[in-house]
């Protein structure tokens, strides 16, 4: 054979080799690993499991498949993440590919679209609608404006509070109804700018927490074949439809009423003593959104939207976030005793009719237990849904285009390999010298926790949301001594609602601290 016939031969042989290797090397990576699939169903596992449930699903497929995994609803893939380094590197190194939402179906017929901060996609309409939040409402100078609120609110809980504290053979309150009615006055009169009497907040509350919860645990089918299932559940649609008209009766007296008052020409009616200079709602009047968005105010049922977002984003999170709290003081009383103990040096003058926000910021103490609390008991044990605006790569896994990424807030902050004894509630470790110390919650540098999300679509209220805690769990430890009632031990098992709540809620002895306390006027 001569050098030419060899050299044909080499080239021959190699070149299969040498496109082999090359495609190999272009090779994508593979999808996530999850349970098998079956056309337009998705997952087989929603056979015996619903979305509802899905937590313990997840937990099991984390310890087969490692910390990421997928799962199909309908012809959607949903990726889920549990490690606090892909985490951090999706979120926050890569934060622009992760910034949209996907679509929800059920909004969609339910006519709500995505006008709301939570479910704008990426884009000049979101950025517009949160820097108006941010800048207007939740800035700190305008945090400190409603100080009287928080006041008038704190007097509230320890009024509805006080009516159950008594002697040991008094019934013990359900306090989760008190926080969570303290927390609607405040959250009503920082949205509408009125300071309402009982049974309108009671109103407002209630249909908002029935609107809340009905579509938390009867929507997520809707994800499901969404041209079929809007036929089948037709009912569903319906009664969510009812729910948000019941809304939208409650709201738009008192949209009507705050526009009606930024129209007052100077020198007109005095201001009521109830109505507030300042709320959210005055912001969204003034909103005018951008030529391509159809250069116009928004709608007053754009304007219900963004203030029911408000409420909920606002309430349920923070009275959650109390009762996990209180319930961890009533349980560990020598952590009780020491908070208490801190609060009285800062506080310094036990006349003072309560623990003011300057007082607060003196109390490490205090933050330590709430960023516990908050540790342990995430009251959202998933972020949001975001959805991938371009292929990218989680994990070495490759996730496509489109596909929705959520990631596990409780497993992280969990997790026995990143925290002593992650299963205690030990305030001291986020002192100094403890396995927390120096963690930042918005997870810029690097993610432990994260119970208000991280990233571009980071909660916007973290900063009052942190406030709120600290201020009304003070207060309240201040007012009472918080004691566990036998037959009414504190259980700490879980139940999903709108958020992940005490599933035995909270009934504790209130024991009242200062005999000569002042109980003022709720209204």
């Amino acid at each position: 054979m001569d050098a030419p016939q060899l050299l044909l031969g080499a080239l021959l042989f190699l070149l299969p080799a040498a496109l082999l290797v090359r495609t190999r090397g272009k090779q994508r990576p593979r999808l996530p690993p999850g349970p098998p699939s079956l056309p337009l169903l998705g997952s087989v596992v929603w056979l015996t499991n619903t979305p509802s449930e899905i937590e313990p699903l997840l937990r099991r497929l984390f310890q087969r498949h490692g910390p990421v995994v997928a799962l199909r609803m309908g012809v959607r893939l949903n990726v889920f993440v549990a490690d606090r380094r892909l985490a951090h590197a999706a979120l926050v190194e890569a934060g622009a590919a992760l910034a949209d939402r996907p679509a929800l179906a059920s909004a969609g017929f339910l006519g709500e679209g995505d006008a709301t901060i939570s479910r704008a996609g990426y884009g000049p309409v979101w950025r517009l609608l949160r820097r108006n939040l941010v800048a207007e409402t939740l800035h700190p100078s305008r945090v400190r404006q409603f100080a009287p609120a928080r006041a008038w609110v704190r007097r509230v809980l320890a009024e509805k509070l006080g009516e159950h504290s008594g002697g040991p053979d008094a019934p013990p309150p359900r306090v989760v109804e008190t926080f969570q009615y303290a927390m609607f006055c405040l959250l009503v009169l920082m949205c509408f700018g009125e300071r309402l009497d009982e049974p309108a907040v009671r109103d407002i509350a209630a249909a908002q927490r029935e609107a809340l919860i009905y579509r938390s645990r009867n929507m997520p089918v809707f994800a499901f074949l969404p041209a079929v299932t809007k036929h089948l559940f037709r009912a569903r649609l319906d009664k969510a439809r009812a729910l948000r008209r019941r809304v939208d009766e409650l709201f738009l007296p008192l949209i009507d009423a705050r526009r009606e008052y930024k129209n007052m020409k100077p020198g007109g009616q005095p201001r009521k003593e109830t109505t507030f200079e300042h709320s959210y709602v005055d912001t969204l009047l003034d909103i005018k959104l951008h030529e391509d968005d159809g250069d116009r105010p928004l709608t007053d049922n754009e304007i219900i939207l963004l203030c029911s977002e408000f409420l909920d984003a606002g309430t349920d999170t923070t009275s959650t976030g109390l009762q996990w709290i209180m319930a961890e003081l009533v349980k560990n009383p020598a952590i009780q005793e020491r908070l208490y103990n801190e609060i009285k040096a800062a506080a310094d003058d036990d006349d003072k009719e309560e623990v003011s926000e300057e007082d607060v910021h003196k109390m490490p103490y205090l933050k330590a237990v709430v960023l516990e609390g908050l540790r342990k008991h995430p009251p959202a044990h998933f972020v949001l849904p975001h959805k991938a605006a371009e292929d990218m790569e989680i994990g070495g896994y490759l996730i496509p285009k489109g596909a929705s990424v959520n990631f596990m807030v409780a497993e992280m902050s969990r997790d026995e390999r990143e925290w002593r004894n992650p299963t205690e509630f030990s305030p001291e470790r986020f002192l100094p010298g403890g396995d927390g110390e120096g963690v930042d919650v918005t997870g810029t540098k690097g993610i432990r926790m994260m119970p208000f999300g991280v990233g571009r679509r980071i909660c916007a209220g973290i900063g009052v949301a942190m406030l709120h805690l600290e201020y009304f769990v003070a207060n309240m430890v201040r007012e009472f001594e918080w004691q566990e009632v036998p037959g009414h031990e504190v259980d700490f098992a879980e139940k999903n609602e709108f958020t992940v709540v005490m599933k035995k809620p909270l009934r504790p002895r209130l024991v009242p601290r200062r005999a000569h306390s002042t109980r003022t006027s709720t209204h």
